[in-house]
């Protein structure tokens, strides 16, 4: 058992794997809430290997296995019998940095807490809309619980494949969220003299200056999600969200 330097201290019995080194592993496995699966799957991704989240946060949208059924789904991992899910990444680029990948969304959002920003669109090469709004948010369907679901977007099944536009308190008299087929190319523009923080599954990948943009599109690569039993996106919302009949 390979852990990153922090928690290989923490956990007897793991050993250290440096930062950027080769995994020689059949699976990585996240013991957390979605923080620390969106940490997992950034090291599944880059190494081309499934993930399997065991839920030890709150909500835990991303991970399969309640604490209760560990022994179980070790058991299954163990043998080999298990099933996996495909999940659509996003990439994004701002100039002069390297390429960022992410699971959940891209976030453009105010650098100057009492300043809103004023945030271009584009599709392709045709100007979709200019939001004046605290952040905008570009999502994928496994994001669709995150950010984007606390500012009023949908909720869309993690194997589906699209791009949700979120904006966050918006000034606009339009603001609704825009679902887009997932081969779109987005660029987001900052128009006015304030910048714009550009984070990645809440990783910050850079500042944009006025007139500066950030870039996004589907990942080349897929995440990809351990699945050892059969899996039915209504019943994960209501259990998770603890919904109850009027």
């Amino acid at each position: 058992v390979l852990a990153e330097p922090a928690d290989a201290a923490r956990v007897r019995g793991t050993s250290v794997r440096a930062p950027g080194a080769p995994v020689g592993a059949d699976v990585v496995i996240a013991v957390g809430g979605d923080g620390t699966m969106l940490e997992a799957v950034r090291v599944g991704v880059a190494a081309n290997l499934p993930v399997l989240g065991v839920n030890a946060g709150h909500l835990g949208f991303l991970t399969r296995v309640e604490p209760d059924r560990l022994d179980a789904a070790l058991d299954l991992l163990a043998a080999g019998g298990w099933d996996e899910s495909q999940r659509m990444t996003l990439t994004a680029r701002v100039p002069g940095k390297p390429e960022a990948i992410g699971l959940n969304d891209v976030v453009v959002e105010k650098a100057v807490s009492q300043h809103v920003l004023k945030i271009a669109v584009t599709v392709g090469q045709e100007r979709l809309v200019s939001y004046r709004s605290d952040a905008v948010v570009v999502a994928t369907p496994t994001g669709s619980t995150a950010y984007t679901f606390s500012a009023g977007g949908p909720l869309v099944d993690p194997e589906l494949e699209a791009l949700v536009i979120t904006a966050v308190a918006p000034h606009n008299l339009f603001s609704r969220p825009i679902v887009l087929r997932p081969d779109q190319h987005l660029r987001l523009t900052v128009e006015d003299d304030r910048p714009a923080r550009v984070n990645v599954d809440g990783r910050t990948l850079g500042v944009l200056t006025p007139g500066e943009h950030v870039e996004i599109a589907r990942g080349e690569r897929s995440a990809r999600f351990v699945e050892l039993w059969p899996r039915n996106f209504a019943v994960s919302v209501r259990e998770k969200f603890q919904l109850h009949d009027a």
